[in-house]
């Protein structure tokens, strides 16, 4: 009977131990989502999601640029435009759903491109590979037998390869080859993959300064009358009639400066679309943006904006964005006193500029004492101005946007305008809810020519004195724009560097050629087989490019030969070529 304890001990592996439960359902799946979303197909395709996401902020009215455009639109599409508002639709590039496609590009670029940098940074401290062992098996493989030993002929091949990051390796000999080798490795084209970093690069730092723009930027609409008298000061938010402030941005912190805008002139095409928009504007940067401190503002220096042509000061840059007619009325009271006012008018046809607006006269100061009394003798005037007027009956309209014959078409009212009640009104149209309480009531509906009047009932007159135009102003500031445009270029200088440059390796072994046997069949019999072996070397040439329209093409071959000729120009003194 065999004692169990002569047997040979087996030891028994350990059971692996079963990883902790936090490590397989929290820390694997954020590992395996973090290289999904740093993979450069993630990023491909976020950043065609991003230009999508972009295409209903270009097809769509944005709040941002014109809120009451935006406000008609979704009135006149009821429900529709209700869910689209709620989907941002209309505020597309400060929606939730764009930013998240933004930020995750951003962190997608940035988890991709560090690895590649890491990698390029230390291919550029690496050695050229190794010649592989078979040559012929490359898809540029050329043969030639030369004259001069293997080291000779390498140091020769090494110096023609300028401009490669290349090494000379002595092989010792082997079975393979008895007297030993000489290899050349030789690449070119890192500056291929740097470019590609720099195109990456510069679009991640393209996004990060359209972010800190919209962060720390600004931009403030004002409409203004062209008369060379009304004018304002970017001290305030205030001084906007509409203004859209960064993140970052209190508005305690604005670029001084002032502006007037002292004329306006436009041209129009035969078909009434507009050719070239002109404002003069007389502008002074100020320390503080006192008016006082900045001297007469006749003395102001005067720049030309025009389309695509702003006014840049103080950091900031100055565009027209629209224009009108803005008319003047004055109306005399019944004791003689006179008001007048220089309002804009909106365009409701771009291609005749028949424009409509409203003006509010509060009554002079002591006409009447009691403020009820006051609130009921108020004017208010509610119409069309044409440039150039066309009647159809006594409806006005406008044949041209050019200022030949302007009238207007107005409906004068009398009463409560509610100019001190607090209320937000509408600059361009008069408050309904007034008029159906019979607070506003009208007294007449006349056609003005520039100089006539019409007087009503209790004596008060209201003449058409004539127009002035109006300019629609932006105001606009981004710190960041400089660097917006360093990223564009970088990213163009980038993609073409990852374009044009080839990325190409070469591979040279130099082989000792054997010994000539005289008589032998097939033997050369001129006096070059009298040459001692030993200076004789057969040279194989291989290259490998990424494609052949990054490669060499159909010039290996003569780039080949070139490298072991004997001299510079000539061809190697014997060659023997095979193409695989």
């Amino acid at each position: 009977m065999t004692d169990v304890t002569d047997r040979p001990q087996v030891d028994t592996p350990e059971p692996a131990r079963k990883p902790h439960w936090a490590r397989r359902r929290l820390l694997w799946p954020l590992r395996n989502l973090w290289r999904s979303l740093t993979s450069m197909r993630t990023a491909l395709i976020l950043l065609f999601l991003l230009a999508l996401a972009a295409i209903p902020g270009a097809l769509l009215p944005q709040r941002e640029l014109n809120e009451q455009k935006t406000l008609e639109y979704i009135a006149a599409r009821g429900q529709l435009g209700t869910w689209m508002d709620r989907l941002q639709l209309f505020d597309v590039f400060s929606s939730v759903w764009f930013t998240a496609i933004y930020v995750l590009l951003f962190v997608s670029l940035v988890g991709c491109l560090t690895p590649r940098m890491v990698e390029h940074f230390h291919s550029l401290r690496a050695k050229p590979v190794a010649a592989p062992r078979n040559l012929s098996r490359l898809p540029r493989h050329v043969t030639h037998t030369v004259d001069g030993t293997p080291e000779a002929v390498a140091e020769r091949v090494s110096s023609r390869l300028r401009g490669w990051r290349r090494e000379v390796v002595v092989r010792e000999p082997t079975k393979a080859y008895p007297d030993g080798c000489v290899e050349v490795s030789a690449e070119k084209g890192y500056l291929r993959e740097f470019g590609n970093l720099l195109f990456h690069f510069a679009l991640l730092a393209l996004l990060v300064s359209i972010a800190a723009g919209k962060m720390y930027g600004y931009e403030g609409t004002r409409s203004l009358v062209a008369d060379g008298e009304q004018g304002m000061c970017n001290t305030s938010t205030a001084v906007y009639d509409s203004f859209r402030a960064g993140n970052l941005v209190d508005g305690t912190d604005l670029s001084p400066f002032c502006f007037r805008v002292d004329d306006f002139s436009a041209t129009f095409l035969p078909s009434g679309q507009p050719d070239m928009y002109d404002a003069t504007i007389r502008y002074a940067e100020g320390s503080d943006g006192n008016v006082g401190d900045l001297g007469n503002p006749a003395t102001w220096p005067s720049a030309s904006v025009r389309v695509n042509e702003p006014l840049r000061v103080a950091g900031d840059r100055v565009y027209v964005l629209g224009n009108g007619f803005a008319p003047k009325f004055t109306v005399t009271f019944p004791n003689g006193e006179k008001r007048s006012q220089t309002t804009p008018f909106v365009p409701d046809e771009l291609q005749t500029m028949l424009s409509s607006g409203a003006v509010r006269f509060d009554t002079p100061a002591g006409l009447y004492p009691d403020p009820d009394d006051r609130r009921k003798n108020q004017i208010a005037l509610e119409g069309l101005f044409a440039p150039t007027a066309s009647f159809h009956g006594s409806l006005l309209m406008s044949s041209s946007p050019e200022p030949d014959d302007p009238f207007v078409a107005i409906r004068i009212f009398k009463g409560d305008t509610g100019l001190d009640t607090g209320k937000p009104q509408n600059v361009y149209s008069l408050d309904q809810e007034l008029i159906e309480q019979g607070r506003l009531q009208r007294q007449a509906q006349v056609n003005l020519a520039v100089g006539q009047s019409h007087t009503l009932a209790d004596g008060t007159t209201v003449t058409f004195d004539g127009y002035e135009r109006w300019v629609s102003v932006q105001v606009s500031h981004d710190p960041a724009q400089v660097w917006v445009l360093v990223s564009a270029v970088v990213m163009l200088g980038g993609l073409l560097v990852s374009l044009l440059i080839r990325r190409r390796r070469i591979w040279v072994r130099l082989v000792p050629a054997p010994a000539a046997v005289p008589g032998a069949a097939g033997a050369e019999t001129d006096g070059d087989d009298q040459l001692d072996s030993k200076r004789r070397t057969v040279v194989e040439i291989a290259g490998l490019a990424r494609t052949d329209q990054a490669g060499w093409g159909e010039g290996f071959d003569e780039q080949a030969a070139g490298l072991v000729a004997e001299d510079a120009d000539g061809p190697a003194s014997r060659r023997t070529t095979r193409r695989l």
